[in-house]
């Protein structure tokens, strides 16, 4: 996740550059999180559509979980430092649980992620950069440059911020349950327990 979490003030309009792609939802019509497969062998993913566009990229579970706290505190702390109007809990009607939009196709997977808001707008501001074999350079986390990874870049009001944090919470404790005694998630199949001296303990839960 980026460290920083930038109070963005201005965006440019440009959605695109010579050696990178930056794919823009100013006003999206849907951006949530999702998963395809099986309890225990699940792919999880965020999906952006706004008109007849639709963007998919794979993220890792934990990354999912990550992005809906670090949201929750970006809310809080816009609503103190500006004033904005962040409602306390997601409003039921912008819960989005419907499935993903099909097909999924993955334009890349999350690498790094950036939050900020957009004072102008008055909008909450997700970026999810592609993965690469190196280091990302912070200064293009929520920026234009024509140098780094392709990203996509979503903005959201704060009500719409509050509901994808609840739909990404659901999905993902929605997979396999925790054994309840060493916690590790159960497999359809067994488990095989460590505070049981490694014998298989038999469920018929179902995670990811």
């Amino acid at each position: 996740m980026g460290r920083r979490m930038p109070i963005m003030r201005r965006w440019p309009r440009v959605v695109s550059a010579m050696s990178r792609v930056i794919h823009v939802f100013r006003q999206p019509d849907r951006f949530v999180a999702g998963t395809v497969g099986e309890p225990g062998d699940r792919t999880f993913y965020l999906q952006a559509s706004e008109d007849v566009r639709t963007i998919s990229v794979t993220i890792e579970k934990q990354q999912v979980v990550v992005l809906a706290e670090r949201l929750s505190s970006l809310l809080e702390e816009v609503a103190s430092r500006f004033g904005a109007d962040v409602p306390d809990d997601a409003p039921e009607d912008l819960v989005d649980l419907d499935p993903l939009t099909v097909p999924v196709e993955e334009e890349f997977r999350v690498g790094t992620m950036g939050l900020g808001w957009d004072a102008d707008s008055s909008a909450v501001v997700i970026e999810l950069l592609a993965i690469t074999e190196g280091e990302v350079d912070e200064t293009v986390v929520l920026d234009d440059t024509e140098e780094g990874p392709d990203a996509v870049r979503v903005f959201l009001s704060p009500a719409a911020a509050r509901a994808f944090a609840e739909r990404a919470d659901r999905v993902v404790n929605a997979g396999r349950k925790p054994c309840p005694l060493c916690a590790e998630p159960l497999d359809p199949a067994g488990h095989i327990c460590p505070r049981q001296n490694g014998y298989r303990r038999e469920t018929d839960a179902g995670e990811d």
